[in-house]
């Protein structure tokens, strides 16, 4: 069975860095009191830049860091939850940029952890055989669609784009749990015309209860132990979130990659970019298992266990 392998990550945020004391005034706190909440001190907002080219800056950063040739790219899969454009879409906008000839591209829109969804279709293409590389990215530009009068929201939320080449494996454990509960996709949306609506204790309830019943389900299939886990990256939420689920799935704080407090939450973008940071800290070696997991919008939520 052909499994995938991570070979190179880019990433890009933008130059306009929102400290935590921009909204002070705004919401009459003090400045700590968004971190003690949520672990996130600074965010980015893009201004003028779209996301596509956030995301084409992003797959440039990869290039630059590492011998890649995009010409032999069978798939560009981008995942967002905000598009400026329907057509052409991002991916097409990529592919036109870098020239790559002979690729299907295509945009999907499954909620906060659609880059675990597109993560999993590249490597399906791949294990049927019909491709060797893929390009996915995740990328946001959540600043245009924020309610900047909503301190649930607009404190948590940043712009940026990680980009990701995933190719062949051979002899590579991979496994996926990834569940889609629509039922209860009000809770956090973003309609047409309207501005990010979060109801934050029921998602706060969700994403600490359902995400480590959903990392459980995926190590018992495997008959895996969390400690046998490297590292765990997740969608970079809330720190509380995350140490809620650290703790229900049994798992040490350095088992835990959190990047919250530079980058803040950018939905899509929150995997690949720490996976970026992950690789460019070398903290991981060959044969490392980690598990990347998502959650948040429609509700969307998925886990996936790979072997470095």
């Amino acid at each position: 069975m052909n499994s995938i392998k991570i070979i190179a990550s880019g990433m890009y945020l933008p130059e306009q860095v929102i400290e935590n004391s921009y909204f002070s005034n705004i919401f009459n706190i003090d400045n700590n009191w968004i971190y003690k909440r949520t672990g996130i001190k600074k965010r980015y907002w893009a201004g003028e830049e779209t996301g596509a080219e956030l995301a084409i800056k992003a797959v440039e950063n990869l290039t630059k860091k590492n011998e890649i040739d995009l010409q032999k790219t069978g798939l560009i899969i981008v995942a967002s939850t905000n598009f400026e454009d329907a057509m052409p879409s991002i991916s097409f906008q990529i592919q036109k940029k870098f020239n790559i000839e002979n690729c299907m591209c295509m945009d999907i829109l499954a909620g906060c952890s659609g880059y675990i969804n597109a993560l999993d279709i590249a490597r399906k293409y791949i294990e049927l055989d019909e491709i060797d590389n893929a390009l996915v990215i995740g990328v946001e530009k959540l600043s245009k669609v924020l309610d900047k009068d909503d301190i649930n929201t607009t404190i948590l939320l940043g712009d940026g784009a990680g980009a990701t080449i995933v190719t062949k494996a051979k002899n590579k454990l991979y496994d996926k749990n990834i569940e889609s509960i629509g039922k209860y996709g009000d809770l956090l949306t973003c309609k047409e015309n309207s501005k990010i609506y979060m109801d934050g204790k029921k998602v706060y309830k969700f994403a600490t209860t359902k995400v480590s019943e959903n990392i459980k389900k995926l190590l018992e299939k495997q008959k895996l132990k969390v400690q046998d886990i490297k590292l765990i990256i997740p969608h970079q939420s809330n720190v509380k979130i995350l140490a809620s689920i650290a703790e229900k799935i049994g798992a040490l704080p350095e088992q835990i990659y959190i990047n919250l407090s530079h980058i803040g939450n950018t939905f899509n973008a929150s995997i690949p970019i720490a996976i970026d940071e992950v690789l460019n800290k070398k903290l991981l070696k060959e044969n490392d298992k980690i598990i990347l997991a998502g959650y948040g919008g429609g509700l969307n939520l998925g886990s996936i266990l790979i072997e470095i």
